[in-house]
């Protein structure tokens, strides 16, 4: 950022951060030895929707890069679009290095053609299987850290859930510490 941004305003957005996401890989047999929490075989990578101009380009590359993921590693891939126009790539395997390795793929494609600013985040799915629940780990691109989302019912999250998965992970993963961060994604296509 220099002189001219800060008189006039401007911040330039963080670069996308996507190695941070195989932490994740090597923090497996915590989650499911310790923590009972298995792969729930879906992940999905949002991002915001491109202006018209850049879509255009971006669609094609997009759907070729997708058809290599796919071919690459076998797991499903699909395309959604939520309710508030943000676009989801959804990764559907049973392996959770799979899944991981894919995401990291189409994150850093996207980076590499220049739409890392617009990457919000992944998101992937773990059973809990002594609570009989879903619960989320959601990698921030922009922070290059997780944090937990435990949901509890329609638009309502279980807190002190989330608090102690932070305290049993924080030696496993980049762990998000501004609390404010966590944001839920309660209607996530996973």
């Amino acid at each position: 950022m220099g002189l001219r941004d800060i008189l006039f305003g401007r911040k330039q957005l963080k670069e996308a951060s996507p190695d941070r996401l195989f932490a994740l890989s090597t923090a497996q047999v915590t989650l499911e030895v310790e923590l009972g929490l298995k792969p729930g075989g879906s992940a999905a990578a949002v991002f915001k929707p491109l202006s018209a101009g850049e879509f255009a380009l971006a669609e094609r590359d997009l759907n070729e890069l997708l058809d290599v993921a796919v071919r690459d590693s076998g797991s499903e891939v699909s395309r959604e679009e939520d309710t508030y126009g943000y676009q989801w790539v959804v990764v559907r395997d049973p392996e959770l290095e799979d899944l991981v390795t894919t995401v990291h793929l189409i994150t850093s494609e996207l980076i590499a053609r220049g739409f890392g600013a617009q990457l919000l985040g992944s998101i992937f799915r773990f059973d809990d299987t002594a609570k009989q629940r879903p619960v989320f780990l959601i990698y921030a691109y922009k922070r290059g850290a997780f944090y937990p989302f435990v949901p509890s019912g329609e638009k309502a999250r279980d807190n002190a859930a989330e608090l102690e998965l932070k305290a049993q992970l924080e030696h496993e993963l980049p762990i998000e510490q501004d609390l404010t961060r966590w944001f839920p994604l309660y209607d996530a296509p996973l």
